[in-house]
Formats: C-alpha cells, structure tokens, sequence
C-alpha cells in the first residue's frame, strides 16, 4: 500500500462527520465511485473517469463538473488515496493544471455501522481566488463548503440506511 497523501496544509478548510448504520465497505462503494456520488452532492452534478479507469484507485483521474445557479465549470480530479473501507481522496485542478483543493472521506468503524467525515482543503493560489469567485459565484468558499459538506452527509446517511444502497 503506498503511503497516505500529506496535505499541504495540516488542518481542513471545512470538515464533518456522521455516523451511518452501514458496513464501513457500503460506505466506501458510494464514495470512491463520483459519477454515483454526484447524486448526493450539492455542487458536483456530473463526474466521469478518465484515460480509461473505471475505479477508485491512487493516479486514477475524473472530470468533475459542477454548478451554482446558472454558473457551471468543470474540473479535473486525480485520486491520491483508495484505500478500502478507511479513505478515499483527491485533488481537484481547474483548467491548465491550477491547484483548487482537496477532498478527503474518512471511514471508522462505530457501534451498529461507521462514521464518515468528510473534510476539504483550500489549495487554490491567492492570486486565483477573484477568478475562482467570477467563475462559481462562491465569494466564501470555506462557509459553502461547510454547508456543501454536511448537506452530502446527510444525503449519504439517507442512502446508506435506505433499502436502496
């Protein structure tokens, strides 16, 4: 197993947990697969794989496309951690490569089930934050990212205790 991705930046920008009454693998089935996860994110509507993967594994990328309102752009994503049952991660580029952040989904076991957290962190340069805010409309991105998150955790307890996961 190749050794976990270190964020730049040791703290989350954004972070939250919950505690779902599924298996940590059932967890982890609807989190490394974004084209599945975009049903239960806020901002991300449409994720594809590229150059070929189909899953979750370390170097794997996908297209991320996302919206606000009328505002819609696309990123590219490049899978730093796949680790089965425990974390998935990745990190998010704007076009020509522009580093925007990283996502990261924890899983721990808990009595009944597991708990998920999921957290982000800001990698976007300072001099690109004025474009990143005329192309998502997001002028504070560490508050909507707040929201973003514990909307998507809510979203994924529902479809883990489901009938339907």
């Amino acid at each position: 197993m190749r050794r976990p991705h270190i964020p730049r930046f040791p703290v989350p920008a954004a972070t939250g947990s919950v505690t779902v009454q599924a298996a940590p693998a059932a967890a982890y089935r609807v989190i490394s697969d974004p084209p599945a996860m975009v049903r239960l994110a806020e901002e991300a509507h449409r994720a594809r794989w590229l150059d070929g993967a189909a899953t979750a594994e370390v170097g794997a990328r996908f297209r991320g496309h996302n919206r606000n309102g009328r505002r819609r752009w696309a990123t590219t994503c490049r899978v730093t951690d796949a680790d089965p049952d425990r974390r998935f991660a990745y990190e998010v580029s704007a076009p020509l490569g522009i580093p925007v952040a990283r996502w990261q989904f924890d899983i721990e076991s808990a009595p009944g089930g597991c708990a998920v957290t999921e957290s982000t962190w800001l990698r976007v340069p300072l001099w690109f934050i004025p474009f990143a805010v005329l192309i998502t409309g997001v002028v504070d991105r560490i508050e909507t990212n707040s929201w973003h998150i514990a909307t998507t955790l809510r979203r994924l307890k529902r479809h883990l205790e489901s009938e339907e996961s």
